[in-house]
């Protein structure tokens, strides 16, 4: 009997564990058998693992042999796997560097020619390995890169599986001859070239987009086609400060497992955009699929801005579906096969027309109206914190516009707004308002700050939940005007920008 081991890492959403892969050798007719909950991409390593080692100059023992990927009642998916079966099957056949497999992490892909590919999800999976205590690591020459990131990894980049193998003793055939894998070009991530002064007018919902950055509001703007509503959604990003240490790398590695992070620029250091065509679906958004469960958008854009252009053009089940990771912050996807979590704290704006024409020279019919506006339910629309109008830009507005501060001088005020914040949160488990929970919004509430809400309140343009969002964007006028407490004209403001379209 032989036995030959090697470690991998199994990775399910966010969460990842190490995995020993043992190929024990034993009597009996020659076959190979993969156990320990594979799924069916992991089950056709078998043949890819065949063409790897015979392009390497090798064959498969010509034994019964039984590959068990532990622990067992963890399911296994994708072809992350395969590295580390070879290199398990050959130790098994006492390779001399056998012990130096058992303590090295393989991940990677392989092609029938040998070559190893790249795998998506590498940054979570080598942040995995490191936290266990496994600090080398062999990957795909193409995820040298980002396997590079994670402090404390030691990366071993290969090419081709027979590099790897003559490394732990395996005599390989002589002059090996691969292609270089064939990839796209990868761009690091570039500075945005948008910038607040492009804006023309509009000071009201500059202002709204400020309030938004400094606590981490959500916000949804109505308003004519053409007056600038996309565009004021996409610099909200140019606002807001970089992510923190931990932050880049939760949303870096969501984008790995999404496949579209491109190591060249490094961790994610500044906060993503997502914007989903209307016609997208719940799966699209909030994550899912077959097997187990891909991140969405509302994912994709952790940290960052999720921005729904039209927004009452997306079915209304999909819009419903965002209800849970806006007060949660994270999404919880359920699957036959697999469940997973995925963090999802963003900051939501939503974009609509006044009604189904856009509002020029309107001829909709009131219940056309009210039943494009009504797709917007309400307790959607009551998780918004902001709500403003957006007027038409006029030719007396144009004529008048003087070139407004850019977005390097209002991110200034925004940092300035969210240290203040941080400071007064320093012993609690949130900072920015944003997030503050209602029960230490209302301790503020005293005074002559408290009448105006219970006003609103009474006369029924409040909820309850309605009074903890106009505290929260209350605390960031008041940090942004440097005050250290609320007062009746921060609350007056954020009553305001809670008004918009329709009822509070």
């Amino acid at each position: 009997m032989s036995l030959g081991r090697a470690l991998a890492v199994g990775l399910v959403g966010l969460s990842a564990e190490i995995v020993e892969v043992e190929a024990h050798l034993g009597k009996g007719v020659p076959a190979l058998f993969l156990v320990g909950l594979p799924d069916a991409a992991l089950g056709e390593a078998r043949e890819r693992v065949r063409g790897a080692l015979e392009a390497c100059g090798l064959e498969l023992p010509k034994q019964r042999t039984v590959v068990n990927l532990s622990p067992a009642d963890l399911r296994k998916n994708g072809s992350g796997f395969d590295l580390a079966i070879a290199v398990a099957l050959m130790c098994a056949e006492n390779a001399d560097g056998a012990w130096r497999a058992r303590r090295a992490v393989h991940i990677g892909e392989l092609g029938l020619d040998g070559r190893v590919r790249p795998v998506r999800g590498v940054l979570p999976m080598v942040v995995a390995a490191v936290a266990a205590g496994h600090r080398d690591v062999v990957v795909s020459a193409a995820n040298e890169r980002e396997a590079a990131l994670v402090p404390g990894a030691h990366v071993h980049a290969i090419e081709h599986l027979s590099e790897i193998l003559r490394v732990y003793g395996v005599e390989v055939g002589e002059g090996i001859e691969w292609e270089p894998l064939a990839l796209p070009d990868q761009l690091g991530s570039t500075e945005s070239t948008e910038d607040l002064a492009d804006v023309i007018g509009q000071p009201e919902a500059r202002r709204a987009l400020e309030v938004a950055a400094a606590g981490g509001h959500h916000l949804l703007m109505m308003g004519p086609p053409g007056a600038g509503k996309t565009m004021l959604a996409r610099r909200l990003p140019t606002l807001l400060p970089d992510l923190s240490d931990p932050d880049a790398v939760q949303v870096t590695s969501i984008h790995s497992i999404a496949g579209r992070f491109a190591p060249d620029g490094g961790l994610i250091r500044r906060p993503p955009f997502e914007a989903p065509h209307h016609t997208a679906s719940r799966a699209a958004i909030v994550g899912g699929g077959s097997g187990v469960p891909m991140p969405g958008s509302v994912s994709i854009a952790h940290r960052g801005v999720l921005f729904l252009d039209e927004a009452p053009e997306f079915p209304a089940a999909v819009l419903e579906t965002l209800r849970q990771p806006l007060e949660g912050g994270e999404i919880h996807l359920h699957r036959a096969t697999a469940s997973a979590r995925y963090p999802a704290r963003f900051q939501m704006i939503l974009a609509a027309n006044p009604c189904p024409c856009g509002g020029a020279k309107c001829r909709c019919a009131p219940m056309d109206v009210r039943r494009y506006r009504t797709k917007l339910s309400g307790p959607l629309v009551d998780r918004v914190d902001i709500r403003i109008h957006v007027p038409r830009v006029t030719r007396a507005m144009r004529a008048l516009d003087e070139r407004h501060e850019g977005s390097i001088a209002v991110a200034a005020r925004v940092a300035e707004a969210r240290a203040r914040a941080a400071a007064r949160f320093a012993e609690l488990p949130w900072s920015v308002n944003g997030d503050a929970p209602g029960s230490w919004l209302r301790r503020a509430l005293v005074g002559e700050v408290r009448a105006p809400l219970e006003r609103a309140v009474d006369e029924g343009r409040l909820s309850m939940r309605g009074v903890d969002r106009v505290l929260r964007v209350a605390w960031s006028i008041a940090d942004l005007r440097g005050d250290d407490a609320l007062t009746i004209g921060a609350v007056g403001e954020a009553l305001s920008l809670r008004g918009g379209e329709g009822d509070a």
